[in-house]
C-alpha cells in the first residue's frame, strides 16, 4: 500500500456549487483525503444528507452550507445575473471563513462563477487550484438556450471556462476522451484521468438481504407487499413480500410468479430523455399483453429528485398500465445501494451534453453486479461493453428489444441466463478495483505533488 504522504495534517477545501449530498464523486474525494490525514472543509449546498463518513468526522471535516439563491420575480436574463452575483458573494464569504487551505479542489460544472472565484481566492491565499472536470458548463448551458452553443451567452461561458480552467495547477477528468479534448481544444495538458469507481458500499447481496429490504419498503410502497390471503394458506411461510418469502427455518426463496424489477436513477435534467424509457415500456406492455404468460409484470423504480419529475409522473398517470407499474422513491444512501443490488436490470438514459463524461449511476450498478441498458454516446465504450457487461441503445425500439430479451420467460430463460453469466463474469472483474484503490493509485500522488 502507498505510504501515507499527508503528514502532518494539512488543510484542504472542496467546492461544490451544487448539492453536496448528490455529488458522490466529490464526497469520495473528501473521504479519501480524510483517510490521508487531511483536514477537509467542504463548501456547497446541503439539500440532501452527505455521506455518514463526512457527517461523523466533526473534528477533521467541516461542511459550510451556502445560502440558497432566493426566488426573485425577474426576467430570465436578470435572474441569471442575480444568481451569478449571489453565488459569487456567497462563495467568497464561505471561502474567507475557512482556514487557509493548501489546495482547493473544485467540481466543474458548474464553472460559473466557481472557477473565477476560486482562481482569485487561490491567487490571494497562495493555495493550489485543482479542478475535477465532470463535464463542461457551456454544453449544459446550451441545452437551455434556443441557439444552443451558438448563443452569445454560451460562447462567453465557454471562454470563461476555458480561460480560468486553464489557470489551474492540476486537473482530473472522468474519461480519456475528455482528457484528449482538454488537451487538443483547450490547451490543457496536465490532466489526469480518474475514472469513477464504486465504493465498497456498492456490493452484490444475498437473497436474505434482498428480502429484508423488500420488507422495509413494503411499509411505504404497496408494490412490495405480498398477497396476504395467498400467503396465509402456506403454513410454512413466516413472512412474505411481493418478490420473496421467508420460511419458518429462516431461509428465503423467490416467489415463482414474482415481478421483475427494472431500476433507473436520475436527477431529472435535460441530459436524460425519459421519454425513451416510457415508449420502450409501452412497447413492452403491448408485447407482454399479446404473450401474457411469457413476460412478467414489471416494477419500474426510478429514484432521484429533479425539475422534470412532475412532467414524467403526469405522463405515466394518463396511461393505463396492466403489466407495468411505477414507483419513484427518494431513498437514503444505504437503501439505494441495496436496491440496486436487488434489481434485475438497470437502465441509464444519460446521454451527456458534451459526449465526454460517463454516468456514475452505471458505475454504482456495476459495483452491485447489476447489468445495465445504457443510452449510447461517444465515449460510453470506456465503461459499457456491449454483450460483455450490458446493452446499449439509441432509441426506444432498441431498448424495448433488450427488455423483451431480458425478461422473456423470466426468470428461467436459458438464453437470458447464459448472457447473464457472461455479464456477471465481467462485472466481477470490474468490481476488483474500487474507488479507494483507484484514488490511491491515480490521485494521491497528484495532490502530494502540488503541496
Amino acid at each position: 500500500m502507498m505510504e501515507d504522504l499527508f503528514l502532518p495534517a494539512i488543510n484542504a477545501c472542496i467546492v461544490v456549487l451544487g448539492d453536496i449530498g448528490r455529488s458522490p464523486r466529490m464526497q469520495y474525494h473528501a473521504c479519501s483525503l480524510l483517510e490521508h490525514n487531511c483536514n477537509v472543509e467542504i463548501i456547497g449546498y446541503q439539500e440532501t444528507e452527505p455521506l455518514e463518513e463526512l457527517r461523523r468526522q466533526h473534528s477533521k471535516c467541516k461542511i459550510h452550507c451556502l445560502t440558497p439563491v432566493p426566488d426573485v420575480n425577474f426576467t430570465p436574463k436578470l435572474k441569471l445575473i442575480f444568481k451569478t452575483i449571489w453565488q459569487s458573494l456567497s462563495l467568497l464569504r464561505a471561502l474567507f471563513s475557512i482556514n487557509r487551505p493548501k489546495f482547493v479542489l473544485v467540481q466543474n460544472p458548474p464553472g460559473i462563477p466557481t472557477l473565477m472565484i476560486c482562481y482569485f481566492y487561490c491567487l490571494i491565499m497562495r493555495s493550489k487550484l485543482i479542478i475535477d472536470w465532470h463535464n463542461y458548463t457551456y454544453t449544459i448551458l446550451a441545452l437551455s438556450l434556443k441557439d444552443g452553443e451558438r448563443n452569445l451567452l454560451c460562447r462567453f461561458a465557454r471562454w470563461l471556462e476555458c480561460y480560468f480552467g486553464g489557470k489551474a495547477d492540476a486537473h482530473f477528468c472522468v474519461t480519456k476522451a475528455m482528457q484528449m479534448d482538454l488537451n487538443n481544444n483547450w490547451n490543457i495538458s496536465n490532466v489526469t484521468v480518474l475514472y469513477d469507481r464504486p465504493t465498497s458500499r456498492f456490493q452484490p447481496i444475498d437473497l436474505c438481504k434482498k428480502h429484508d429490504l423488500f420488507m422495509k419498503l413494503s411499509k411505504s410502497y404497496s408494490e412490495f407487499r405480498g398477497e396476504i390471503r395467498d400467503d396465509l394458506d402456506k403454513f410454512w411461510v413466516k413472512e412474505s413480500t411481493a418478490f420473496t418469502e421467508k420460511l419458518h427455518n429462516d431461509s428465503v426463496q423467490y416467489k415463482a410468479d414474482r415481478k421483475a424489477i427494472l431500476i433507473s436513477s436520475t436527477s431529472w435534467t435535460p441530459d436524460e430523455d425519459f421519454g425513451i424509457l416510457l415508449k420502450a415500456l409501452e412497447a413492452y406492455e403491448n408485447n407482454a399483453l399479446r404473450h401474457f404468460r411469457d413476460f412478467p409484470n414489471l416494477l419500474c423504480i426510478i429514484t432521484g429528485k429533479g425539475p422534470q419529475k412532475d412532467e414524467f409522473v403526469e405522463k405515466i398517470e394518463r396511461m393505463k398500465w396492466v403489466k407495468v407499474s411505477f414507483i419513484m422513491p427518494w431513498l437514503d444512501f444505504e437503501d439505494y445501494c441495496t436496491l440496486l443490488a436487488a434489481a434485475d436490470l438497470g437502465v441509464c438514459l444519460h446521454w451527456s451534453s458534451s459526449g465526454l463524461d460517463l454516468p456514475m449511476k452505471v458505475v454504482d450498478m456495476f459495483g452491485c453486479g447489476l447489468p445495465v441498458c445504457a443510452y449510447n454516446f461517444k465515449c460510453l465504450k470506456e465503461l459499457v461493453k456491449p454483450h460483455q457487461n450490458g446493452f446499449v441503445f439509441e432509441n426506444h425500439q432498441q431498448l424495448s428489444e433488450h427488455l423483451n430479451f431480458w425478461f422473456e420467460k423470466f426468470p428461467n430463460n436459458t438464453n437470458t441466463n447464459a448472457t447473464k453469466q457472461v455479464f456477471i463474469k465481467h462485472l466481477q472483474e470490474f468490481q476488483g478495483l474500487r474507488w479507494r484503490e483507484n484514488w490511491n493509485t491515480h490521485a494521491l500522488g497528484i495532490f502530494n505533488k502540488y503541496l
